[in-house]
Protein backbone atom coordinates (compact mmCIF):
# COMPACT_ATOMS: atom_id res chain seq x y z
CA UNK A 1 0.00 0.00 0.00
CA UNK A 2 1.19 3.64 -0.60
CA UNK A 3 2.22 5.42 2.99
CA UNK A 4 3.56 8.50 1.14
CA UNK A 5 3.85 10.50 -1.96
CA UNK A 6 6.27 13.25 -3.03
CA UNK A 7 5.75 15.21 -6.41
CA UNK A 8 4.25 18.04 -8.15
CA UNK A 9 0.48 19.39 -7.56
CA UNK A 10 -0.68 18.67 -11.21
CA UNK A 11 -4.04 19.43 -10.37
CA UNK A 12 -6.00 20.72 -7.10
CA UNK A 13 -10.20 20.70 -7.09
CA UNK A 14 -13.04 20.63 -4.32
CA UNK A 15 -12.28 17.38 -2.10
CA UNK A 16 -9.21 15.69 -4.58
CA UNK A 17 -5.77 17.19 -5.75
CA UNK A 18 -3.78 15.30 -8.46
CA UNK A 19 0.01 14.50 -7.28
CA UNK A 20 2.30 13.98 -10.27
CA UNK A 21 5.07 11.38 -9.59
CA UNK A 22 7.38 10.88 -12.03
CA UNK A 23 5.00 11.12 -14.94
CA UNK A 24 2.49 9.05 -13.04
CA UNK A 25 -0.78 11.16 -11.59
CA UNK A 26 -2.08 9.88 -8.55
CA UNK A 27 -5.87 11.06 -7.65
CA UNK A 28 -5.67 12.04 -3.87
CA UNK A 29 -8.83 12.73 -1.37
CA UNK A 30 -8.16 15.81 0.84
CA UNK A 31 -9.63 17.88 2.99
CA UNK A 32 -10.53 21.32 3.28
CA UNK A 33 -7.25 22.20 5.25
CA UNK A 34 -4.75 20.08 3.81
CA UNK A 35 -5.62 21.94 -0.04
CA UNK A 36 -5.17 25.11 1.27
CA UNK A 37 -1.88 24.39 2.20
CA UNK A 38 -0.69 22.30 -0.85
CA UNK A 39 2.15 24.69 -3.20
CA UNK A 40 1.33 25.81 -6.17
CA UNK A 41 0.40 24.12 -9.11
CA UNK A 42 3.71 22.90 -10.37
CA UNK A 43 5.49 22.87 -6.96
CA UNK A 44 6.81 19.88 -5.16
CA UNK A 45 4.17 18.99 -2.24
CA UNK A 46 4.71 16.01 0.29
CA UNK A 47 1.61 13.88 1.66
CA UNK A 48 1.07 11.62 3.87
CA UNK A 49 -0.87 8.81 2.54
CA UNK A 50 -3.42 6.09 3.88
CA UNK A 51 -4.63 3.62 1.26
CA UNK A 52 -7.89 2.04 1.28
CA UNK A 53 -9.58 -0.42 -0.93
CA UNK A 54 -13.20 -1.48 -1.53
CA UNK A 55 -15.25 -3.98 -4.28
CA UNK A 56 -17.46 -0.84 -5.44
CA UNK A 57 -14.78 1.89 -5.14
CA UNK A 58 -11.19 0.06 -5.71
CA UNK A 59 -8.38 1.95 -4.29
CA UNK A 60 -8.38 5.25 -3.07
CA UNK A 61 -5.66 7.74 -1.46
CA UNK A 62 -6.13 9.73 1.43
CA UNK A 63 -3.90 12.47 1.93
CA UNK A 64 -2.65 14.57 4.90
CA UNK A 65 0.01 17.01 5.53
CA UNK A 66 1.03 15.40 8.67
CA UNK A 67 1.77 12.20 9.97
CA UNK A 68 -0.92 13.11 12.91
CA UNK A 69 -3.84 13.98 10.91
CA UNK A 70 -2.83 10.53 9.16
CA UNK A 71 -3.12 8.75 12.32
CA UNK A 72 -6.39 10.73 13.53
CA UNK A 73 -8.04 9.95 10.24
CA UNK A 74 -7.41 6.02 11.11
CA UNK A 75 -8.29 6.31 14.65
CA UNK A 76 -11.96 8.58 13.91
CA UNK A 77 -12.40 5.38 10.87
CA UNK A 78 -12.14 3.00 13.71
CA UNK A 79 -15.33 4.46 15.28
CA UNK A 80 -18.34 2.91 14.35
CA UNK A 81 -20.49 5.00 12.70
CA UNK A 82 -17.51 7.13 11.21
CA UNK A 83 -16.04 6.51 7.45
CA UNK A 84 -13.88 8.31 5.26
CA UNK A 85 -16.11 11.68 4.52
CA UNK A 86 -17.05 12.16 8.14
CA UNK A 87 -13.55 11.63 9.40
CA UNK A 88 -12.41 14.31 6.60
CA UNK A 89 -14.86 16.36 8.06
CA UNK A 90 -14.07 16.25 11.64
CA UNK A 91 -10.23 16.91 10.45
CA UNK A 92 -11.20 20.08 8.73
CA UNK A 93 -12.66 21.61 11.72
CA UNK A 94 -9.99 20.13 14.68
CA UNK A 95 -6.67 19.52 13.88
CA UNK A 96 -5.52 16.77 15.98
CA UNK A 97 -4.44 18.57 19.07
CA UNK A 98 -7.45 20.24 19.15
CA UNK A 99 -9.48 17.24 18.68
CA UNK A 100 -7.45 15.44 21.19
CA UNK A 101 -8.10 18.29 23.57
CA UNK A 102 -11.91 17.92 23.10
CA UNK A 103 -11.79 14.62 23.88
CA UNK A 104 -9.89 15.16 26.86
CA UNK A 105 -12.45 17.96 27.70
CA UNK A 106 -15.42 15.61 26.32
CA UNK A 107 -16.43 18.68 24.26
CA UNK A 108 -18.90 16.73 21.76
CA UNK A 109 -20.01 20.01 20.34
CA UNK A 110 -16.59 20.72 19.25
CA UNK A 111 -16.43 17.56 17.59
CA UNK A 112 -20.08 18.28 16.37
CA UNK A 113 -19.63 21.28 14.25
CA UNK A 114 -18.07 19.11 11.54
CA UNK A 115 -20.31 18.41 8.73
CA UNK A 116 -22.30 15.13 8.77
CA UNK A 117 -21.45 14.45 12.59
CA UNK A 118 -24.16 14.82 14.77
CA UNK A 119 -24.54 14.89 18.60
CA UNK A 120 -24.94 11.25 19.05
CA UNK A 121 -21.91 10.24 16.56
CA UNK A 122 -19.70 13.16 18.37
CA UNK A 123 -20.28 12.03 22.11
CA UNK A 124 -19.20 8.21 20.57
CA UNK A 125 -16.09 10.06 19.07
CA UNK A 126 -15.24 11.69 22.56
CA UNK A 127 -15.67 8.65 24.32
CA UNK A 128 -14.40 6.35 22.31
CA UNK A 129 -10.79 8.18 21.64
CA UNK A 130 -10.15 8.40 25.29
CA UNK A 131 -6.92 7.31 25.94
CA UNK A 132 -6.22 6.76 22.34
CA UNK A 133 -2.80 9.09 21.05
CA UNK A 134 -4.48 11.25 18.71
CA UNK A 135 -1.27 13.56 18.53
CA UNK A 136 2.23 13.44 20.19
CA UNK A 137 2.19 16.79 21.59
CA UNK A 138 0.95 17.33 25.02
CA UNK A 139 -3.02 17.74 25.60
CA UNK A 140 -4.13 21.13 26.41
CA UNK A 141 -6.37 20.24 29.61
CA UNK A 142 -8.24 22.92 31.53
CA UNK A 143 -10.06 22.12 35.38
CA UNK A 144 -13.47 21.96 36.03
CA UNK A 145 -15.42 25.49 35.10
CA UNK A 146 -12.27 27.06 33.88
CA UNK A 147 -12.16 28.28 30.19
CA UNK A 148 -10.83 26.01 28.17
CA UNK A 149 -7.33 26.28 27.08
CA UNK A 150 -7.64 24.88 23.37
CA UNK A 151 -6.79 27.32 20.90
CA UNK A 152 -10.07 29.50 19.88
CA UNK A 153 -9.51 29.00 15.92
CA UNK A 154 -12.28 26.18 15.41
CA UNK A 155 -15.42 27.79 16.92
CA UNK A 156 -15.22 31.03 14.52
CA UNK A 157 -14.45 29.65 11.62
CA UNK A 158 -17.26 27.01 12.08
CA UNK A 159 -19.60 30.32 12.96
CA UNK A 160 -18.05 31.39 9.40
CA UNK A 161 -18.32 28.87 7.70
CA UNK A 162 -22.31 28.30 8.90
CA UNK A 163 -23.19 32.08 8.05
CA UNK A 164 -21.58 31.62 4.60
CA UNK A 165 -23.70 28.43 3.78
CA UNK A 166 -26.90 30.75 4.99
CA UNK A 167 -26.20 33.18 2.87
CA UNK A 168 -26.50 30.46 -0.45
CA UNK A 169 -22.94 29.44 -0.44
CA UNK A 170 -22.27 26.02 -1.27
CA UNK A 171 -20.49 24.09 2.04
CA UNK A 172 -17.18 22.96 0.04
CA UNK A 173 -17.00 26.73 -1.28
CA UNK A 174 -17.81 28.23 2.47
CA UNK A 175 -14.82 26.17 4.02
CA UNK A 176 -12.07 26.72 1.29
CA UNK A 177 -12.70 30.74 1.54
CA UNK A 178 -13.09 30.89 5.14
CA UNK A 179 -9.83 28.79 5.67
CA UNK A 180 -7.88 31.04 3.32
CA UNK A 181 -9.44 33.98 5.37
CA UNK A 182 -8.39 31.92 8.53
CA UNK A 183 -4.43 31.55 7.17
CA UNK A 184 -4.19 35.37 5.80
CA UNK A 185 -6.08 36.75 8.96
CA UNK A 186 -4.07 34.20 11.76
CA UNK A 187 -5.94 32.80 14.79
CA UNK A 188 -7.43 35.77 16.36
CA UNK A 189 -9.35 36.30 13.44
CA UNK A 190 -13.62 36.84 14.66
CA UNK A 191 -16.48 35.71 13.08
CA UNK A 192 -17.34 38.48 11.39
CA UNK A 193 -13.82 39.23 9.60
CA UNK A 194 -13.81 35.83 8.19
CA UNK A 195 -17.34 36.28 6.47
CA UNK A 196 -15.92 39.15 5.09
CA UNK A 197 -12.89 38.14 3.51
CA UNK A 198 -14.83 35.23 2.84
CA UNK A 199 -17.44 37.52 0.63
CA UNK A 200 -14.73 39.31 -0.95
CA UNK A 201 -12.63 36.09 -1.93
CA UNK A 202 -16.33 34.61 -3.48
CA UNK A 203 -16.65 38.44 -5.15
CA UNK A 204 -20.12 38.56 -3.14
Amino acid sequence: MIGRLRGAVAEVGEEEALIDVMGVGYVVRCGSRTLQRLPALGEEALLHIESQWSESAGLRLYGFGSREDRRAFVLLQAIQGVGPKAAMAVLDVLSPAELASAVAREDKAAVGRASGVGPKLALRIVTELKDKPITDGPVLMTAPGAAPSAPAKPAPTGDAVAALMGLGVAEVNARRVVEAAAAKLGEEATVQALIKAGLQELGR
